[in-house]
């Protein structure tokens, strides 16, 4: 693949230098990624990482009885495969596709290589992983002290920075694994979005109107890992 000839959607492929993209780039297989595909599986080794171009990942914890949890979001600003990074083989979570997209798949091993050959390139993807942690405690503070339709306007926010457009194609069963609570709850949580004007929703989409108002709505469980992204890696997140 010649990098020359190519321009990347992804923040953390148009951050890089040319040096540092260039070792990584050869070796970028382009792939569709279609909902669900999986992306990482829990206390299995990492073969491959994923860059997304379009499109949206969740990284989701595991109960004891197979209920599930998101911690975090990967998007077009980011990559999965932060184990790897950090010089491990395997994450604690799983990782799957919950909006489609395009991206590129790129062997661990030569990731490993590359962040080991480059100084440069281990810090920009270090600092990404500290913007990961950071989501992962806006996350913790919201599931903890937010109300649910206060941490649904955070999570339609998070995913509007990362998606072209207003529209949202989710069910609200895929909500509700999200949000970690009941399908009634995320009903609730919806109308009561819809009642202040700031989403349109039905069965599998969710259409934005007011996106200043979804801030507010939000009281402050939205901004602060945004703002620490561009703070690292020195690239808006939020529209």
């Amino acid at each position: 693949m010649d990098h020359q000839q190519l321009i990347f959607r992804n923040e953390l492929l148009r951050a890089m230098g040319p040096q540092e993209r260039a070792l990584l780039v050869p070796h970028l297989e382009p792939l569709d990624l279609e909902v669900p595909s999986v992306l990482e599986l829990e206390d299995t080794p990492i073969s491959n990482v994923y860059i997304l171009e379009s499109g949206l990942a969740s990284i989701v914890a595991r109960f004891p009885g197979g209920r599930d949890l998101e911690v975090g979001i990967v998007g077009r600003e980011g990559m999965t495969g932060a184990a790897v990074i950090l010089g491990g083989e395997q994450s604690a979570n799983r990782t799957f596709m919950q909006i489609s997209g395009h991206g590129f798949k790129l062997p661990a091993p030569v990731l490993s290589a590359a962040v080991e050959e480059s100084r440069a390139l281990r810090s920009l993807l270090l600092a990404y992983v500290q913007t990961l942690l950071a989501q992962t405690t806006s996350t913790v503070l919201a599931n903890g002290h937010a109300k649910l339709e206060e941490r649904l306007a955070r999570w339609l926010l998070m995913v509007h920075d990362r998606t072209d457009g207003t529209t949202i194609w989710l069910t609200h069963e895929f909500l509700a694994v999200m949000l970690g609570v009941r399908r009634a709850g995320v009903t609730v949580a919806l109308h009561l979005l819809e009642g202040k004007g700031l989403i349109r929703s039905t069965r599998r989409q969710i259409v934005i109107l007011n996106r200043r108002g979804l801030i507010e709505e939000a009281h402050g469980s939205y901004g602060a890992a945004e703002e620490e992204y561009r703070r690292l890696i020195g690239t808006q997140l939020t529209r």
